[in-house]
């Protein structure tokens, strides 16, 4: 039985940080989904705040080895969306009052 939860899957994921504005990709809201199947392997869905962001792969690994990191997770795939595109109304509550949008 597969002791992986999407509960630990985001936590894992926030464990990475935006470094261009400095919050976790999980509270920014750029994780969209993660699938485990009964093998524990892994399928993070997720989204960068633009289609142009310069780290693009970096921030793809980064949470790949968060991920990893799970005690008894098998194989770990990280896909790229762009729909539905990210926007600010997707971040938790302290991040949009941090960023003045409150």
């Amino acid at each position: 039985m597969c002791s992986i939860t999407k509960e630990r899957v985001f936590e894992a994921t926030a464990t990475v940080i935006d470094p261009e504005v400095g919050f976790n990709l999980y509270e920014m809201g750029l994780i969209y989904d993660a699938m485990i199947d009964e093998s524990c392997n892994v399928k993070v869905i997720m989204t960068l705040s633009t289609q142009g962001c310069p780290l693009h792969q970096m921030i793809k690994q980064w949470v790949q080895e968060a991920v990893e990191k799970l005690d008894g997770v098998g194989d770990v795939e990280v896909e790229v969306v762009w729909e539905p595109a990210w926007n600010i109304s997707m971040a938790d509550e302290h991040v949009k009052s941090k960023l003045g949008m409150n």
